[in-house]
């Protein structure tokens, strides 16, 4: 939807993509916070023990081949660790994780629509004491402009979709967890969004299919095309419009 030909070089072509810090952030913070649920009992979510579970979670990022291309000094990592620290000790302000009941965490979920092979990874799924569900998700980055707000839900309605596919149940509330400004922003979804996010959806996967049969994966520049890898081969940057 944002932009076709960054989606066909990275879904189509396979086209390597650098990994960058901000992306890795994300998902150490994400993988502490699921280290900090999936172990232990509620009274245990404390904001010490999510320091020693952050400090598992980068110990085990710190061999992988993303975090080897960052090429990070003693110094750089040192930031790195701290910018982490912060986010995941401002999630405390945020909510108190000893009171959730998480039912699903990092939880992988797959439904056909119409042949169509929909599929999503919930953060954390939460069981209220009303027996209602909650999907939450984390967001590393900064919260959006209030115009914003509406179409950054668009993802955990998605999900939203996919749980009441697979369990029967629609979730009471959507929930966008924005750790650095500690903003919440909260949807209950309907019937009218499940029903515009089904045909969303279909439409897309159409878009996707008549795309593919002609060729014709335009690129759509926008402030995004700043954290781009693929300006090298993008016409709008005077690239090649073909795979490398």
């Amino acid at each position: 939807m944002s932009c076709p030909l960054a989606f066909r070089f990275s879904y189509i072509d396979h086209l390597p993509e650098p990994a960058n810090r901000a992306q890795l952030l994300g998902t150490l913070v994400h993988r502490a916070l699921q280290l900090l649920y999936a172990q232990g009992e509620a009274g245990d979510r404390t904001p010490e023990r999510a320091i020693e579970v952050l400090r598992s979670a980068h110990l085990e990022m710190s061999d992988t081949e993303e975090m080897a291309t960052l090429r990070f000094d003693q110094q750089e990592s040192n930031a790195f660790f701290e910018d982490a620290r912060s986010l995941v000790t401002s999630y405390f302000a945020m909510e108190d994780p000893g009171s959730v009941q998480p039912i699903g965490i990092e939880l992988d979920l797959r439904v056909s629509l119409d042949g169509v092979e929909l599929r999503g990874i919930i953060d954390r799924l939460d069981l209220l004491e009303s027996g209602d569900i909650v999907v939450t998700d984390y967001k590393t980055g900064r919260s959006p402009r209030s115009d914003q707000s509406r179409s950054r839900l668009l993802g955990v309605q998605f999900y939203a979709y996919l749980c009441e596919a697979t369990f029967g149940v629609r979730p009471r509330e959507v929930r966008l967890l924005y750790l650095k400004d500690q903003v919440v922003i909260v949807e209950s979804p309907n019937d009218q969004t499940m029903r515009g996010l089904k045909s969303r959806a279909l439409a897309v996967w159409a878009a996707i299919e008549r795309a593919c049969e002609t060729e014709d994966f335009r690129p759509n520049p926008t402030q995004l095309c700043r954290f781009c890898a693929f300006q090298s081969l993008c016409p709008a940057f005077q690239g090649q419009n073909g795979t490398a």
